[in-house]
């Protein structure tokens, strides 16, 4: 049928030039995937599990939808030679974590998981950019680094740019605002002992900590009302402020809140999450995708994502941890150097501390 209907003039191209691998079809590989399929980030999508039933109904689910898609082919095997030409990796494999469970607490159960996968990932995809999602993402980033024997800059974790997102969300409901108008970061582990830069918040250029000086330490109690009353010289009509109002979270009535807590709700989130339906999922997959989407069109753009931090802000431990890095073809290509406070620093200190008590004792 096939030779009757075309006349063939050349053969198919052996490798994409924008495909990527997911390896884990759970919850957040599968969001992951779907985010690049549908931000059209990548043309071939190869999945990777070691549950054969289950890998084989999720292809077929996306292929069955390819007809709504542009210029995208999906494959999966339990084989990692399907992975053979990747140009970014992506690892969501690993334990679940439970709830009310620390990230920290998950590192044993994955390591030995990522034993199996990432000599076969660069096997396959020598040339790749490794991407880690699973938790605990830091730690797992470091022994990714260890076991594929690539160079620093070819592994990324996600890190806290879904952290960022959070605090961006966060700070922009409670002033009414955009999320993308919100300029900040969160830097340090994915986890407890994130920091969040207030000395670095800005919206339109306009410094927060500028306006309240004492914004985001303990004593700190700020009407919301009055901040973005400070920041934005409101022209429409009442009744539409009143539409914008915040309808949750700290500050959502109008009462003084400690702007502290904005950064307690971003660590807390993921564990709300997973009370609430079992698992965290579509902002992380949105996250994942336009992070690869960084890499594989070479964008140089800036994210917070997890990076060996040794040498940056005093950290003497052999850790990656999210700084602001900028993301291009090659993986990370440079590393920002932030203006930190003395207490910004002495907190990522204790976050790199942290990270490596747990893993100076594994076994790679």
């Amino acid at each position: 049928m096939e030779q009757k209907l075309m006349d063939q003039i050349t053969g198919s191209a052996e490798a994409s030039h924008s495909k990527v691998t997911v390896v884990g079809v759970g919850q957040v590989g599968m969001a992951c995937a779907f985010s690049l399929i549908t931000q059209h980030v990548a043309s071939e999508i190869a999945l990777v599990d070691v549950v054969e039933d289950k890998l084989k109904g999720e292809v077929m689910d996306l292929q069955h939808g390819l007809a709504f898609l542009r210029g995208v082919t999906i494959k999966g095997d339990k084989d990692y030679s399907v992975t053979a030409g990747s140009k970014v990796c992506i690892i969501s494999a690993g334990a679940r974590q439970k709830d009310g469970e620390s990230r920290l607490n998950l590192v044993k159960r994955n390591v030995a998981i990522f034993k199996s996968i990432v000599p076969q990932l660069v096997k396959y995809s020598p040339g790749a950019v490794l991407m880690v999602v699973a938790n605990p993402v830091d730690i797992l980033t470091y022994v990714t680094w260890k076991l594929s024997g690539l160079p620093r800059h070819r592994i990324v974790g996600s890190g806290t740019n879904l952290d960022t997102a959070r605090f961006r969300f966060l700070i922009a409901e409670k002033l009414s605002i955009a999320p993308s108008s919100v300029h900040g970061y969160i830097i340090g582990e994915h986890g407890d002992t994130s920091v969040p830069l207030w000395s670095s918040a800005t919206v339109a250029g306009v410094s927060l900590k500028a306006l309240h000086p004492q914004l985001g330490q303990k004593s700190d109690k700020v009407d919301w009302s009055k901040v973005q009353t400070d920041l934005i010289d409101a022209t429409a009509p009442r009744s539409v402020a009143k539409l914008t109002k915040p309808t949750s979270g700290a500050g959502a009535d109008g009462s003084q809140h400690n702007w502290e807590d904005i950064h307690k709700e971003v660590v807390n989130s993921a564990y709300n999450i997973i009370k609430l339906k079992g698992y965290t999922s579509w902002a992380i997959g949105l996250s994942v995708s336009t992070l690869t989407g960084a890499i594989l069109r070479n964008q140089h753009t800036v994210y917070a994502v997890s990076t060996l931090a040794r040498g940056y802000h005093g950290i003497n431990e052999e850790v990656f941890l999210s700084l602001p890095c900028v993301l291009m073809q090659e993986g990370v290509g440079s590393v920002i150097k932030q203006v930190l406070t003395e207490d910004e620093k002495k907190q990522l200190q204790k976050s790199a501390a942290a990270l490596w008590d747990i893993q100076k004792d594994l076994d790679l």
